[in-house]
């Protein structure tokens, strides 16, 4: 499930129950459960004061049933809209009355909207209930709550009471583009005709301990994970065609990198949208948990226009599987995104990573390379060895980043071990890379 409740009537899942001779109860064009339905028609047509004349109504006349406080916030949740959420259900919820159903989804809309008083105070109303088929869910929000109070300053100095804000940064070109692409002839294929933007975002890691604390530590296999499969993600479409992809990670003010505690909402997915030059058509989430090497992935594909998901995927790996089962999960997403390969005559040929979770963290690598380069992360930051690019550095896209990263290190002056750096060297010699233009790069 994601961090709103999917208990507002959607597809494939049955209505709320409605208590006997209450059915037709308001009179306005049918009763509560029509009345419903065309407020849904209006969010799904983006017509929201409609939908929310339609919510006033019914709450108007049967404000106390839990089923129609369940409905209509799952439906507001589910279409990024947290702050008229907020709006209708805040006056009127009673926990006692309503039940915990509806107040999970106002809790979420208040972690959306980063209302952490309210957020706490609403979290000690549900744990009054004392329901322990809800504990292990209110523990979890307590967590992420405990977090997010944690990156609140609490010095009062000017200097430390400036807020620390989050940053989406986009990146729009394969990692390895970023340092070559002066030198070297085009190597992504050229598109043409009408684009569909899709933003390929950083996955949020639920459950994690002191995510605040971790995210101002240099970042570690989960978060390069978290990262740097977006990026693989993003230079799959970017040999697509009809797609204009990005891949949109979190980096602070204070020049570290952001893990995200929570999953990404509607809310969350409508904000990166109207934050990003043209807009986009399509956005993929995902959470990543992770437990002992044991991951698991819930990945949301979303209409962004419409604020709607329009697909989920959920997969599992271990060290022993990861390989095919990312491999099969791309191909998944290409299929689901009818995704066309572009011709190669102008470029790269595409091609599936061999081995994912080694790309993803060479290009995860890549990018904490560029960013520090370019002052969005700060030293401490940067790690500056090769261990994460070398493994990768199999096929012509690997040996591209990891050219790329050597370009960046020689720039600071960073000494490399170049052992590692024999195969890269003798790739050079080889037709394929005299054809690339890259074979005279100094490495």
């Amino acid at each position: 499930m994601g961090l709103f409740d999917r208990m507002g009537g959607r597809k494939n899942e049955p209505e709320p129950a409605t208590p006997a001779g209450e059915t037709d109860k308001p009179g306005a064009a049918g009763g509560v459960l029509p009345r419903l339905a065309a407020a849904r028609e209006r969010l799904d047509s983006r017509d929201l004061p409609a939908a929310m004349a339609i919510y006033e109504e019914v709450l108007n006349t049967a404000g106390a049933r839990p089923d129609v406080l369940v409905s209509l916030s799952g439906e507001l949740g589910s279409h990024g809209y947290a702050r008229e959420l907020i709006e209708l259900m805040a006056p009127r919820y009673d926990a006692q009355k309503h039940g915990p159903a509806a107040g999970l989804n106002l809790l979420q809309a208040y972690l959306a909207t980063r209302d952490l008083e309210s957020a706490q105070h609403l979290l000690d109303l549900l744990f009054s209930l004392q329901r322990p088929e809800i504990e292990d869910r209110l523990l979890g929000f307590s967590n992420v709550i405990a977090d997010l109070m944690a990156s609140v300053p609490v010095d009062t100095s000017p200097e430390a009471t400036a807020e620390t804000k989050i940053n989406m940064i986009s990146i729009s070109k394969p990692m390895w583009y970023y340092g070559l692409e002066a030198v070297v002839p085009p190597l992504i294929p050229t598109k043409e005709g009408k684009l569909r933007r899709v933003a390929f975002a950083q996955w949020s890691v639920p459950g994690l301990d002191n995510a605040v604390e971790r995210s101002a530590q240099p970042e570690d296999a989960v978060g390069r994970i978290a990262r740097g499969m977006p990026l693989v993600f993003a230079e799959t479409f970017n040999f697509s065609a009809g797609y204009d992809p990005v891949a949109a990670i979190g980096v602070t003010t204070a020049k570290h990198y952001m893990l995200f505690p929570v999953e990404w909402l509607a809310e969350n997915v409508r904000q990166l949208h109207e934050t990003t030059a043209g807009g986009l058509d399509y956005a993929v989430t995902g959470a990543l948990r992770n437990q002992n090497d044991d991951y698991e992935l819930h990945l949301r594909i979303w209409e962004v226009r419409k604020s709607r998901e329009l697909k989920s995927l959920k997969v599992r790996w271990d060290p022993n599987t990861a390989n095919e089962v990312l491999t099969q999960l791309l191909a998944q997403l290409r299929g689901y995104m009818e995704w066309t390969a572009l011709p190669a005559s102008s470029g790269i040929a595409y091609a599936p990573p061999a081995d994912p979770i080694a790309y993803a963290k060479a290009l995860g690598s890549s990018l904490t390379l560029f960013l520090g380069e370019k002052g969005l992360l700060s030293a401490d930051q940067v790690q500056t060895s090769l261990g994460d690019l070398l493994p990768a550095a199999v096929d012509t896209r690997g040996r591209l980043t990891l050219l790329s990263a050597v370009q960046r290190l020689r720039s600071r002056g960073t000494a490399i071990d170049e052992a590692g750096l024999t195969d890269l060297k003798a790739w050079q010699q080889s037709d394929e890379a005299k054809a690339l233009g890259v074979s005279e790069i100094i490495v």
